[in-house]
C-alpha cells in the first residue's frame, strides 16, 4: 500500500541578523508553497537569523525564544494539516542553539537542536542531545535533522529504524569544488541514505553570498529510491508529489526486506 504526500523545500531570501525582515520573507515562503497544495514545507537552517556570525554575541542578538510571537504568525498562513520545518537560532536563556522548529496552523509540534556543529558553529551554539529527531504530525512520522548530521550515515539510518516517513532536512551548504556536472556532494550523501533506508529526504538550503560564504543552492526533494524528484525553479523552490510505501514497509520483492535482511550481530 502507498500514498502520496505533497512537499516543498523552499529558500526565501536570508539577510544576516535582519530577523524581522526574515520572519516576513519565510511568511510569503510558506503561503507560496501553500498554494502549491504542498501538506510538508521545509526552510533552510537558521532562516530567520542568516548564518556566518562574526562571535556568539551576534549569534545571540539574532537568536528567538520559543515563545516569539513571530511563530504565531508563520503558523497562521499554513492551512490546517500542513506542516513547516524552519531553521532558527534558538535563545534558551543564556544558551544558543542551531534549532529547527516543527509548526502546525493549530499547534508547534517540537523542536530539535543540531548534534553534529560543523566548523565555528561550535564555537557560537551549544550542541543538541539527539541525533535527529521524529514528530508525530498530520503529514506522519516526521524525521527532522540539520545539515551536518545527515553526513553521518547513522543518522537517518536511526530515523528510519525508529518508524520515520519522511525526513525534513534544513541546510546551509557552503559551495565546494566538484566535477562539471556533477551533484553536490552533500547531495549524492543524501540520496545514498534515502535509497539505502526507503527515506524520502526534503532538502532547503540556502543561495546567494553572506559575508563571503557562497551558497551551494542544494534544495532538493529526494524519493525513497534516493532520486532527486525536485530541483529549485526560479523562485527558489523544489515541489514534487512523492510516493510513500506504508510506513515500516522496507521490502524488495520477491525476496528481500532492506531492514530485516541487517545483520548487527556482524557489524
Amino acid at each position: 500500500m502507498t500514498r502520496t504526500l505533497r512537499v516543498a523545500a523552499t529558500s526565501p531570501e536570508i539577510r544576516l541578523g535582519e530577523v524581522a525582515g526574515n520572519l516576513q520573507r519565510i511568511r510569503s515562503a510558506l503561503q507560496d508553497a501553500a498554494a502549491q497544495d504542498a501538506q510538508l514545507i521545509v526552510v533552510p537552517e537558521l532562516a530567520t537569523s542568516g548564518y556566518v556570525f562574526a562571535d556568539r554575541g551576534e549569534a545571540a542578538q539574532s537568536a528567538l525564544p520559543r515563545d516569539h510571537p513571530g511563530w504565531d504568525d508563520l503558523a497562521s498562513v499554513l492551512p490546517p494539516g500542513v506542516v513547516a520545518v524552519v531553521g532558527y537560532a534558538e535563545r534558551d536563556g543564556d544558551h544558543v542553539y542551531n534549532s529547527a522548529a516543527v509548526l502546525t496552523r493549530e499547534l508547534r509540534v517540537g523542536d530539535y537542536r543540531k548534534a553534529h556543529l560543523w566548523g565555528s558553529e561550535a564555537t557560537l551554539f551549544e550542541p543538541g542531545t539527539s541525533a535527529g529527531a521524529l514528530f508525530d504530525t498530520p503529514v506522519g512520522r516526521l524525521a527532522v535533522a540539520i545539515c551536518y548530521d545527515n553526513e553521518f550515515p547513522e543518522v537517518p539510518r536511526r530515523l528510519a529504524l525508529a518508524g520515520a516517513d519522511v525526513l525534513a532536512l534544513p541546510v546551509n551548504w557552503p559551495l565546494l569544488p566538484r566535477p562539471a556536472g556533477q551533484h553536490p556532494p552533500e547531495t549524492i550523501q543524501a540520496m545514498a541514505a534515502a535509497r539505502s533506508s526507503r527515506l524520502a529526504t526534503v532538502i532547503a538550503d540556502r543561495f546567494g553570498v553572506e559575508r563571503g560564504v557562497t551558497w551551494t543552492g542544494g534544495t532538493a526533494v529526494i524519493d525513497e529510491d534516493g532520486w532527486v524528484a525536485a530541483l529549485p525553479d526560479d523562485a527558489g523552490a523544489a515541489v514534487a508529489t512523492l510516493t510513500l510505501r506504508a510506513s515500516g514497509d522496507k521490502s524488495l520483492p520477491p525476496h528481500n526486506d532492506l531492514f530485516a535482511d541487517r545483520r548487527p550481530d556482524l557489524y
